[in-house]
Parts: C-alpha cells; structure tokens; sequence
C-alpha cells in the first residue's frame, strides 16, 4: 500500500487509515476504537492513533517535528537503561514493558534505547534568570509534557479522567502537577504557579548558571550509571516505529521469504548520510516492490523522522560503483544486491545548484525587548555568520545594537543538544549542506542562537572541589590545587575552605578557563582518590517571592537500601533539581553553599539519624557566614532506629509506600520547634593518654587530647554501647550486608543473644563510674549500662524514661534544657525496654553532667560508638541551636493537583473557557 497522507493532518502526522486486530484507544480523546474494519487512523511516524472523528482537533505534534517546535532546547538528564512498567515511549508512543528503556532523572520523560535518537531536547528549563527583569516582570509558564499521568488523574478544565495506562495520552505540567486533556491545555491559564509546592518551590527564574559546556548531570550531581554493555544499538536492535517493522540483520528465514514474495514486500536498508554509514547505523524499511520513488523516499525519511519536502532530498543506491541516484519508476528491482544481502539506499540532500536557503535564527535570551520566537532569514553560499547577526538584529527589533557584542551559535538537536560558537566569516548555509552529507536529519535539527558576546549572568564560576586529605592548612591545599591543575588553569580565589572535611570552593572569573579546569580536577586523583568536583549554580535572593520559603533537600542515597535513589528522583521531579542534593556528592556543603544568601529556607534530610547529626554539624561550621543561619529542618527517615524522626513525628521508617508529593506537603504544613543540643567532652587521664583512643567523625580532639562532641539525641556507656560497638564493627567489615531495616535489626537481636551468655565486659558498672548531676554526686544501683536521653525514643522507638508518673522527677522534653539520666541492669533489661515490658530505671535529671570512668569502656554518642579510656566525660548544654520541624497531626490522604477540589482557586481563571479550537498551536 503505498503510504499517503490526509489532507486534514494536524501538525505533521502522516495518517493512514488501518484496520486493527485488537483493542486499540483513541489517543486524543482515549476512547476505545469500535468496529470491525478501518476503526481509525494511525501516523505511519510515530504511531498516534485516533478516531476519525477526533482528527481535526489533534494538538500533539508528531514526533517527525516536535524538535523544532521547541524554543530552548534543555537535554535531558538519563537514566541508565532499566525495565519500566507501565510506562509509555514518548516518542513511538508504545509500552516500555520487557525492553531496554531509559528516563530523564528531571522530568517525565520516557524513551525505548532505540528511540533515543529520536528524542525532544524539552527538559525543564530549571534556571531561566534574566539580568534585566524584576520579580513583578517574570512569568512562568507551563511546562505540559504529554502521557505517562499519575493515576485517577482528572482534568482541570472539564473535570473528567484524562488518564489511560493503554496509551500516551493527556498532559501534565512538570512543575505545578495540573493535568488536563490534550485539547484542554490552551484552556489553562498561561502563569503557572506551581501548584501545591509554591511555598517550598525554588523558582527557575531564580537560578543563574553562566553559559559553559558543563551538562546539567555534572552540576545537579546526576551520577550516569550507563553499563555500555546494554546502551549501544547494533544493527540487530534496529527499531522502527509504525509499519517499518523490526528485522534482524541476517537473512529472513525460508518461511519469512516466501511470506514476503506472495506479499510482494521488500525490506531496504536505509542510510542516513555518510556518519548512518560510518557507525554502521540504519533503518529497515518495507515497501511494495512496485513502489514509486517518491514514495519509497517517503518511506525511508519516515524512518528516519525527517520532515523535508521530498523535491530537497533524494535515494541512492548505496551499493551501486557511483552510488547512482534512483530515478526508475521502479526503483526496487533496479537496486544492487550484494551477496544475498538486502538491498540498501542512501538518503541523501540535493546539493547541486543549491546555492540558497533559508536558517533558523532564534534570540538567546536577548532581553525583554526581543518578543518574537525565532526568525527565518534568507542565505546564500556567500553569507557569512557577521551578515546574518546584522540581519537577525533588524529582525528582532534591535536594529541600533552593535553587531560585534552579539554572537551566532550553531545548536544541533540530534542526540541531545550540543552547541558551538561560529566565527564571523562561517558561512551557515554551506555548513548546512556539510552537516547533510552526513546526516539530512541532523541538518533538519540543527538551527542558530543569537546572543550577547558577553554573558549577561557574568562570567564567576565556582567549583566545589572535595575528597582531599583533611585538616591542612591553606597554603598545603593551594600547592596541591597548583600540582594538579597547573599554572594554566590559576583560579581567582578559593574559599570558602572546609578543614576539618577536606573541601572547599573555588572560584573562576574566566568560564572557559573554568569548565577546562572542571574537567582536569575530575579526572584527576590524589592520595589515590578521586576528586569530587561540582559546579555550583547561583541563586538570585532578589527573584524569590515574599512568603516563598526554598526547601534544600538532602538525600542520602546510601540509606534504606534503594528507597535514597528512589526519593532522589522524586524529588528532582517535583521541585527545581537545583535544590536537591544528593549526599554522596560533597556532603551537606554544596548545597548549604548554594544556600548562602537565601534569607529564609528550609531543610529537609532524608536518611537516618547519623545523616541528621551530619547536616546539623555542617549548618554549625557555615551558619555564620550564611544570610539565614539556623533553618528548620524537617525529616524523612530512611535509617533503622530513625529516633528524631519518631519524635518529631516523621515516622519510624520510610517504605516507599506514600507518595512523595505528600511528604513535601507535610514539611509545608509542619510547625517550627526547638532541639536541645549537648556539648560532650572526653578528657582522658594524664597516664593513658598516650594511648590513642578510637574516636568517630563527628567529633574533634585539641591539644590536651580532649575530644569534644556534639549530642542531638542521646549518650550511652556500658551494655548498649557495647552491642551497638559490635554491630558498627561488623557494618563496618561488610557493609553491603546492613542494607536493609529489618536486617540490621535481626543482627541486633543475634548480638543481644550472644551477649547473654558471653563474657560480660560491662558488669558491675556502677562500680567502675561515678555520677555528678548539677554538682550533686548521684548514688548509682546495679547496673551495667548508663543512657543519657535528650529526646524520648531510643534503640528505634523504645521510651526508656517510660510513661509519666508521680515521682520526684519532671515531664520532659527535649527543649526544656535538662537531660534524663538512666540505667540498665543487663541484656534482659534492655531487651524489656526494647519490648516496651519494662523501663529503664530513672536515675537523674540536670543540665549539667559530669562522669568519671575508672576502666575502658564502650561509649556512644548519637550511635557512633568506641571504646573510651579511662577519664572524665562532661555533658553541658550547648550554644549551638538547631530548629527543627515537627509534623502535624496526620491529614487526610493528599494528592497531587489532579482533582478539581484540589485547584478551587483556578476556577475562577477557568470561568470563561474559549470554545474547542482547531488548535493550529501545540502544548510545547
């Protein structure tokens, strides 16, 4: 059949009437298709099915154009290749179940391996500021990205369901969540406000990124997981969407043949150009033997998703000794067969007595003078890149600005987006005809940039540099900076540097100089490790609206086994990227950096209470120097004892199991409370301090070998510490085992028992230590351990204070600035309070505390435990603060902004609906 196009075609679809063999939905209206024979139409490119009827109101542009519909290209974030159910490609529309898939870490977006190459360059564009508009001047629009919704998804518009897992079908905004029908998304009001998380949302016009060659992945942290073994497309992989059906690249079998004989069928191997040819790249294509040329053309630019005019473009037969161009009515019999194999042709653009054209020239962020998308000028083989920047300028309203400020950029589509800036006597359209030797559709998506010379965001980057040795003084972390990068890549300043963590910030006032100098750090080592090294983005204070609190999220991806990396790109997903941070990268500094001049945010910490303690620690060390010094922080808990968290009322566990959209509304709704924090100093005796005791990295040690430590939740000596020493030791020689909540706290429960009836390190304790609580000396009973509480949960949920009662001793908490002293008589003791049987046995409060210890013993602080020498331990309030967010009672079930109850204030926006347009518009 030879494949023709309706003359009522919507943007760019080639529709073809089909008869279906099974149920197939309407994919504008997402209706089932009735009937027995040409139930509908299909785009024999990318596959839309639709109804007759629905076919003059279709808005969703084939994918054959979809790129060049979009004003600034943003390359999407992937993913490494993986199994997605449920899911639907976005560019050949079909499922991803049982094949390689990939998807954008940022947003929404899905793709088959093989369909890579045919993808839209339409990320969210996260940092859009301009220099010379206000706050009042900024509008954000929507960023709709069709399919793949939410489930149960209602329409804002007419409030009906606009979701289907049968087919890609219905739109959703990246950044506020409405969703809506295809045909509803021109209905929506234009300003997007970011829905729910307004109040958390860092604003893209907020964010500043000085213009490099440095991907997204690179400054967000996005770690690229890719095993090269499962990405490559080989020419068995060859994949192709609608009736170019997949075939192998040996012969078709005997049966297959004869099949294809008695249908009088061929299949052609198509090469795009020259560079199709190189990487031993091509489509397969089936057409009738006696079919025309023009449609066999037709057929093979399809394939390859290029929408040119056919007079612009030609076949030829690839091998052929002059690779002859195909003019025979029937050009399929005429082609050369080379060993039994198939036939191949080349796809290929005419250049000969092609001396003119037209390019694409779009402005880049050129002010707010500039109103018009792009232009198109016209160009000879003897224009050159200084004419065309004069021309553009008429074009775009600025016909008194100074040709040699600006600069033309050439952007190419195809495979991401790479740029390269031109040089004043390029002549475009003779690259043009170079790129489509290579390749016709890499010249269909390659177009031009207007912009400044200069950057408007100014030329300051800062690289944050880590994993170097810590605690050495500058001038030792300059000469290591000066070995490794050279005198080549001398930055402009460095700091802030971070000591005790081996990190710090430099800075560039050159980008160039700067993306150069990224790239050596990274791929260079020291003290056979690699540097960590991040490009920072900037965020403009001044752009963030009055009310409007950023959340900095931080996520430990090592915590709760996948749950971190599942968390990571929700959150990515949700919010602006720029403000989550994955804790793998840097730590808690990048991002604290990146929040210097923030005058009010919040924080959210996702991973257990060791991950807390290590935020909190950071905030101590940069506060100061930091327009808001002690933002609350709120809590998803990903760690096995998750103590903070219970009382702070985040839960005992996260399990995946609620959707991250309401973990981000309650730190919304959650209400601002005060954390008690403890200073605890270790001074050894003078006759063992020659021995160096094993200490954790949260604490610090001075001159006289005293290690002082900051307590968030509680301190332990004796039994506990030991069993908590045991299983730190083992994590420690294999930590991939501890992987798992319920895991580690079967190891928990083993260690325990061993202890029953092993050696008992820690009996008769009250014997080997001596309490004073507020300068009183406190008599101790039988014991063999001792818990200092700040807060009241301990050892994942257990109340060792237990329930209120009427004793000498007051109602705690952990703001009231005492602590609650403890003890336990052994293994069964614990194991009771643990139960919840029994408590522990209330021995003292205070607000000061001093412990001395007679013998070795193991100790903890906040979970990290060691063994402690004999000496002095003293508990004092600290200076250091810490807000913390406590979640409020829990609400009814929240869902993302796809209900009309949850969007009454757009309602009145949406009073005075335009009726159903034949859109000639797209919701790109």
């Amino acid at each position: 059949m030879a494949l023709q196009q309706t003359p009522a075609s919507p943007p760019a679809h080639c529709f073809v009437k089909r008869t279906f063999h099974k149920p197939v939905y309407c994919h504008h209206c997402t209706d089932l298709l009735w009937g027995i024979i040409g139930q509908g139409f299909t785009c024999e490119v990318c596959n839309f099915v639709v109804h007759d009827k629905c076919m003059k109101t279709v808005v969703s542009p084939c994918s054959s154009i979809a790129p060049t519909l979009v004003k600034t290209p943003v390359a999407h974030c992937w993913s490494e290749p993986l199994h997605l159910r449920r899911r639907h490609c976005n560019v050949c529309r079909k499922k991803l179940d049982d094949t390689w898939a990939v998807k954008c870490e940022v947003c929404e977006y899905y793709v088959h391996v093989e369909c890579e190459d045919f993808t839209v360059p339409n990320c969210k564009d996260c940092a859009t500021f301009v220099p010379d508009k206000s706050l009042p001047q900024v509008v954000q629009k929507h960023h709709w990205r069709e399919g793949n919704l939410p489930a149960n998804s209602k329409c804002l518009v007419d409030k009906k369901t606009c979701w289907t897992g049968e087919c890609l079908a219905g739109m959703r905004c990246e950044w506020c969540g409405y969703t809506v029908h295809a045909m509803c998304a021109e209905k929506v009001p234009a300003d997007c406000t970011f829905g729910l998380l307004e109040p958390i949302m860092l604003p893209p016009t907020a964010v500043s990124i000085p213009r490099t060659e440095v991907p997204m992945e690179a400054i967000i942290g996005v770690q690229s997981r890719r095993k090269d073994t499962l990405s490559p497309r080989s020419i068995s992989e060859e994949f192709t969407s609608g009736d170019y059906k997949v075939r192998d690249a040996e012969e078709p079998t005997r049966d297959k043949t004869k099949d294809r004989d008695e249908k009088e069928e061929e299949v052609v191997k198509v090469f795009d150009g020259n560079s199709s040819l190189r990487r031993r790249m091509f489509r397969l294509v089936t057409v009738p033997r006696a079919v025309s040329v023009c449609d066999f053309l037709t057929a093979a630019m399809r394939a390859f998703h290029v929408p040119q005019e056919n007079s612009k473009t030609y076949l030829t037969d690839a091998y052929s000794a002059d690779e002859t161009e195909l003019t025979d009515p029937l050009p399929i019999t005429k082609l050369t067969r080379r060993d039994g194999k198939r036939p191949a042709v080349f796809l290929r653009y005419r250049e000969k007595d092609n001396n003119e054209g037209c390019v694409r020239v779009y402005p880049s962020r050129l002010g707010a003078a500039v109103v018009m998308d792009h232009t198109a000028l016209p160009v000879t083989s003897t224009t050159c890149v200084s004419d065309v920047i004069v021309h553009a300028l008429h074009k775009f309203g600025l016909p008194d600005a100074n040709p040699d400020d600006y600069r033309l950029v050439e952007v190419m589509l195809d495979k991401g987006v790479s740029e390269r800036v031109m040089e004043p006597d390029e002549r475009p359209w003779e690259l043009l005809k170079a790129v489509a030797r290579d390749s016709v559709r890499q010249m269909e998506m390659t177009r031009f940039y207007l912009q400044l010379t200069k950057d408007p965001h100014g030329s300051s980057i800062a690289l944050f540099v880590g994993s170097l040795p810590p605690n050495l003084s500058q001038r030792q972390y300059e000469n290591i900076l000066a070995d490794i990068l050279g005198k080549g890549y001398k930055y402009s300043s460095i700091g802030p540097i971070y000591y005790e963590y081996g990190s710090m910030v430099i800075t560039y006032e050159d980008s160039d100089l700067a993306v150069r100098a990224f790239y050596t750090l990274r791929e260079s080592c020291y003290d056979d490790k690699n540097l960590l090294v991040m490009m920072l983005p900037n965020i403009q204070q001044h752009m963030i609206p009055e009310g409007v609190q950023p959340l900095l999220v931080f996520v430990n991806v090592k915590s709760g086994g996948c749950q971190g990396l599942e968390l990571i790109t929700s959150f990515r997903k949700l919010l602006n990227p720029y403000q989550v941070f994955d804790l793998d990268n840097g730590g808690p500094l990048p991002g604290l950096y990146v929040f210097r001049y923030v005058k009010k945010y919040k924080i959210l910490v996702c991973g257990g209470d060791g991950t807390i303690g290590w935020v909190l620690q950071c905030l101590d060390n940069v506060g100061q120097d930091s327009e808001c010094q002690h933002p609350a922080c709120a809590i998803v808990p990903l760690g096995t004892g998750n103590d903070l968290a219970r009382v702070l009322r985040w839960g005992p566990g996260y399990n995946g199991g609620e959707d991250p959209i309401n973990l981000l509304k309650d730190v919304i709704d959650a209400e601002d409370i005060h954390l008690d924090r403890w200073t605890v100093v270790f001074h050894q005796d003078e006759k063992v301090e020659d021995k160096q005791a094993q200490t954790n990295s949260t604490g610090s040690t001075s001159e006289d070998n005293t290690q002082i430590f900051v307590m968030n939740n509680y301190f332990g000596i004796g039994i506990e510490a030991e069993l908590c020493l045991d299983f730190h030791n083992a994590r420690e020689e294999n930590p991939n085992k501890f992987n798992s909540r319920l895991h580690n706290k079967g190891v928990y429960v083993k260690m325990g028992l061993r202890k029953m009836v092993s050696r008992k390190l820690c009996k008769d304790l009250h014997k080997e230590i001596r309490l004073e609580v507020d300068g009183r000396p406190v008599e101790l009973p039988p014991l063999e351990g001792v818990i200092i509480l700040n807060i009241l949960s301990w050892g994942s949920g257990a109340n060792p204070w237990g329930p209120e009662k009427d004793d000498q001793f007051n109602k705690p908490n952990h703001w009231d600035g005492h602590l609650e002293v403890v003890g336990v008589t052994g293994i069964v003791h614990l194991g009771q309070i643990q139960s919840g049987l029994r408590s522990a046995i209330r021995i003292a409060q205070g607000g000061h505390i001093r412990i001395k210890l007679n013998s070795e013993l193991p100790v903890q602080v906040d979970g990290e435990p060691w063994n402690q020498a004999p000496g002095e331990v003293v508990v004092l309030k600290s200076a250091l603060k810490a807000n913390m967010l406590k979640k409020t009672s829990k609400s009814k079930l929240r869902r993302r902004n796809t209900e009309p109850s949850m969007v009454a204030n757009e309602q009145s926006k949406l009073e005075t609906i335009r009726p159903d347009p034949a859109s000639t518009s797209h919701p790109l």
